[in-house]
């Protein structure tokens, strides 16, 4: 739990499950799962879990097959599978991922508070403020900075 991006800052039962942490992803669901139908979806399948697990269970894995049984069965609300067709279109285009990647921070700036925070909209923002955006992409900090070296080698 402590390796994860995830619950290193939300702590170990900020989800209300009796497991927590990645491990708990995995195991809460075998309970009931439409009560923990999200658990799945807490994470950024970094892999770090799967990295540090002392008896090497592939922990991000397992929570990807989570994931996919959630959706087969229905469990995702329709904000989340809209979200989630929009990023999968988004990423499979590189062009228009530079130009969200471009806009976002902006219109985050300028974006009303209601609208960001807003309870239906977003449930994680009920405690949470997000954090300030960067002001350089990865992308553009990589041009600038490593580009170069990768043509020399």
């Amino acid at each position: 739990m402590n390796t994860c991006p995830v619950y290193r800052r939300s702590g170990g039962l900020a989800y209300g499950a009796t497991y927590s942490g990645p491990i708990g992803v995995i195991l809460d669901p075998t309970f009931d799962e439409f009560k923990y139908s999200e658990l799945p979806f807490h994470s950024t399948l970094c892999g770090s879990c799967s990295d540090v697990c002392p008896v090497k269970i592939d922990i991000s894995d397992q929570i990807l097959k989570w994931r996919r049984v959630m959706a087969e069965k229905g469990y995702l609300s329709l904000a989340k599978r809209l979200s989630f067709a929009v990023a999968g279109h988004i990423f499979a285009h590189p062009e228009e991922f530079h130009a969200v990647e471009k806009t976002a921070g902006p219109v985050l700036d300028y974006t009303p508070h209601f609208l960001l925070y807003n309870r239906s909209l977003n449930p994680w923002g009920r405690d949470r403020e997000l954090p300030e955006t960067a002001k350089q992409t990865f992308r553009e900090w990589y041009v600038a900075n490593r580009r170069d070296e990768d043509v020399e080698h």
